[in-house]
């Protein structure tokens, strides 16, 4: 109750102190065929002694009775309950001398390993072996057997039933690793196993975990594919580099965060966005040479260091391919394993080049979403217009942003062109579509979206006309929802001007 040894999720600590506080009698005889058997034997006339040994206990009989027949002798048939000897586990994998009465010295290996560091179980045998343990622990070495103790959820079917053997509701792991592979089948229990809950297995989540081992294949294939040269490093792949270097260091600050809280679920889902959104979607695409032409040296071997640190923070949740990804991408030698290789540590980052990148994201996908809604080839250049007053700071990013959104002009006027409008951090920007819409076509979607944000807008005006919501809200509430109105009124107004334009 001291978090001497702590419990996560904590909220099982009262579990256990009511089974402590109200500890019963337990019956350690188990009628089975396999066990510790229980050390006592009987005569023909149903007198019995305990002894260590077949020895010791004919000895004993022959105390009370000197003409013992020892043919007579029968040791008691049932076992010792399973937590018995389970309760001694921490200690007895290392040493069992400690048992023989020799002061609780141990040997070098139990004086090594003992206490450890984290037990891994199900919350169901907290009181029969966790806290047996800790008695055991306690009683034979004078301390905790361990430090942490993380508590898993059960495994539970679509229809919220244990998965169990005479139920037949439970998946053969055999077939599904033969299916999917390992590493799918680890990741994909993991993405929803918060600690303590219970897991509703559905085997989407094992195809999620096949598609992520494919996309960090593909990602692999893509950079070994590539042909070296000794040229010039272009301006956008420094930009790039940097981007992604403290992208990574602010992740691995994230995941160290997650795994000492024991949070399994989140740090999984920190290293998938890094993996898949960070450096496949974005950093990948952003130093990815034009098809048919060569990538420079410096840009490749520093691609391949960024690529090793993500496979060490994949390392955990995916040890079958990080590990064969990892001899594969460089020469190494017989015992560079990645199982032994140093765990990546977080260096001081600049943070100023992550938010101007997010801000680049978000400018670059309003520009593909355009694209898409407008019906336009992506191999088609288009040109941005960027309104004068805005205060947007891309100024590294914009051969970036040129590269992947394919635009041959970035210009700013006073004059909008006809196209489509959107804010990027508060940064009024247009798509030149000048010869590319249908005016009518435009028109009719530009005032279904006037509607649309009137309609939003008139429901935020009732919000903050309510004299008992302004009254009670939180003022963080109430100035969110003034926010919200601004954005609908500018967006009105950009709505409105390109409206007129056409």
């Amino acid at each position: 109750m001291n978090d001497d040894i702590k419990l996560f999720p904590p909220k099982f600590k009262n579990t256990y102190h009511h089974w402590m506080a109200n500890v019963r009698d337990w019956c350690i005889s188990r009628q089975l065929w396999w066990g510790h058997r229980i050390p006592a034997w009987f005569d023909e006339e149903g007198n019995y002694v305990v002894a260590k040994t077949e020895t010791e206990a004919i000895e004993l009989f022959k105390i009370q009775n000197s003409k013992f027949d020892i043919r007579n002798l029968k040791q008691e048939t049932d076992v010792m309950d399973t937590w018995f000897s389970s309760w001694l586990w921490p200690i007895a994998v290392f040493d069992t001398t400690v048992f023989k009465g020799d002061g609780n010295k141990g040997n070098k290996d139990l004086n090594y390993f003992y206490p450890t560091n984290d037990l891994v179980t199900a919350p169901e045998i907290l009181f029969f072996w966790v806290a047996r343990m800790i008695i055991a622990g306690y009683e034979y070495r004078s301390e905790l057997p361990f430090k942490n103790v993380y508590l898993t959820g059960i495994v539970r079917d679509k229809q919220g039933r244990k998965m169990s053997k005479s139920l037949g509701n439970s998946p053969d792991p055999l077939d599904l690793i033969a299916n999917f592979g390992a590493d799918a089948v680890r990741t994909g229990m993991l993405f929803s196993s918060p600690a303590g809950n219970d897991l509703l297995y559905d085997e989407k989540l094992i195809e999620q975990g096949r598609n992520f081992t494919n996309k960090i294949w593909n990602a692999f294939r893509l950079v070994k594919g590539w042909e070296i040269a000794d040229i010039k490093q272009p301006e956008e792949n420094k930009t790039a580099i940097a981007w992604f270097e403290a992208k990574i260091n602010a992740s691995i600050e994230e995941l160290n965060d997650h795994f000492t809280k024991f949070r399994m679920s989140d740090a999984l889902m920190t290293v998938y966005k890094l993996t898949w959104d960070d450096f496949c979607a974005w950093y990948l695409e952003m130093i990815k040479p034009e098809f048919g032409k060569p990538i420079d040296k410096e840009t490749y071997n520093k691609t391949v260091d960024l690529f090793e640190k993500v496979l060490k923070t994949l390392h955990p949740f995916m040890p079958f391919i990080t590990e064969e990804l990892w001899g594969e991408l460089k020469e190494r030698g017989a015992r560079e394993n990645i199982i032994v290789a140093s765990w990546p540590v977080s260096a001081k980052y600049d943070v100023a080049i992550v938010d101007e990148g997010k801000l680049a994201f978000e400018l670059i996908t309003q520009i593909r979403n355009t694209r898409n809604a407008k019906g336009i080839s992506p191999k088609e250049s288009l040109r941005l217009h960027k309104k004068e007053d805005g205060k947007i700071n891309l100024n590294s990013f914009w051969p970036i942003i040129k590269k992947l959104a394919n635009l041959n002009e970035v210009f700013s006027s006073n004059e909008k062109p006809a196209g489509v409008s959107f804010h990027v951090n508060a940064t009024e920007f247009t798509v030149a579509l000048e010869s590319k819409i249908d005016a009518a076509k435009e028109k009719e979607s530009i005032q279904k979206d006037i509607e649309y944000q009137r309609g939003f807008m008139a429901s935020v005006d009732k919000k903050l006309s309510n004299e008992k919501f302004v009254n009670s809200a939180p003022p963080q509430v109430i100035e969110m929802e003034r926010k919200k109105k601004a954005d609908a009124e500018a967006k009105i107004k950009a709505l409105e001007e390109s409206l007129a334009r056409i």
